[in-house]
C-alpha cells in the first residue's frame, strides 16, 4: 500500500499540471477561469478526485462540471504523459465548496461584529 506521503505528492503534482492544462490546452470556453484547489488520490491510486472553483452561480457550475465530464479523457491522457506512473487514476470532479463555506462564516462573523458594535454604542 503506498504512503499517505506519495499520496500527497502526487495529487499536488496532479494538481499542478492540471491546472496547467486547463490554463493553456484546454480548448471549451466552459472551462475558462477554472482553478484546481486540490486533488486527492485514494489508497490504491485508482481514482484521482480533483476539486474545482471557479466564479459564477450555479448555471456556471454545472457547465464547468459538463465541461470537465467530457474533457476527462484527454485530461486523464495528456495528465498520463506528464506524470509517469504505471496506471493513471481515473478522474473525478468535485466542486470545492471551500470558497462558499469561507464566505459564509466571513458574512456571519461580520454580522456578530456589527451587532457588537451596536450594542457597544447603545450601552
Amino acid at each position: 500500500m503506498p504512503s499517505e506521503t506519495r499520496a500527497r505528492r502526487l495529487g499536488e503534482r496532479i494538481r499542478q499540471e492540471l491546472a496547467d492544462l486547463l490554463a493553456r490546452q484546454a480548448s471549451d470556453p466552459r472551462l475558462d477561469g477554472v482553478t484546481v484547489t486540490a486533488v486527492e488520490i485514494d489508497r490504491e491510486f485508482a481514482h484521482a478526485t480533483a476539486f474545482i472553483n471557479a466564479l459564477g452561480d450555479e448555471a456556471r457550475k454545472q457547465d464547468i462540471l459538463q465541461g470537465l465530464t467530457s474533457a476527462r479523457g484527454f485530461l486523464r491522457s495528456e495528465l498520463s504523459r506528464r506524470v509517469p506512473l504505471r496506471a493513471f487514476p481515473q478522474l473525478r470532479f468535485r466542486w470545492d465548496e471551500s470558497f462558499d463555506q469561507a464566505s459564509n462564516i466571513e458574512a456571519l462573523l461580520r454580522q456578530v461584529r456589527e451587532e457588537d458594535e451596536r450594542g457597544r454604542s447603545s450601552a
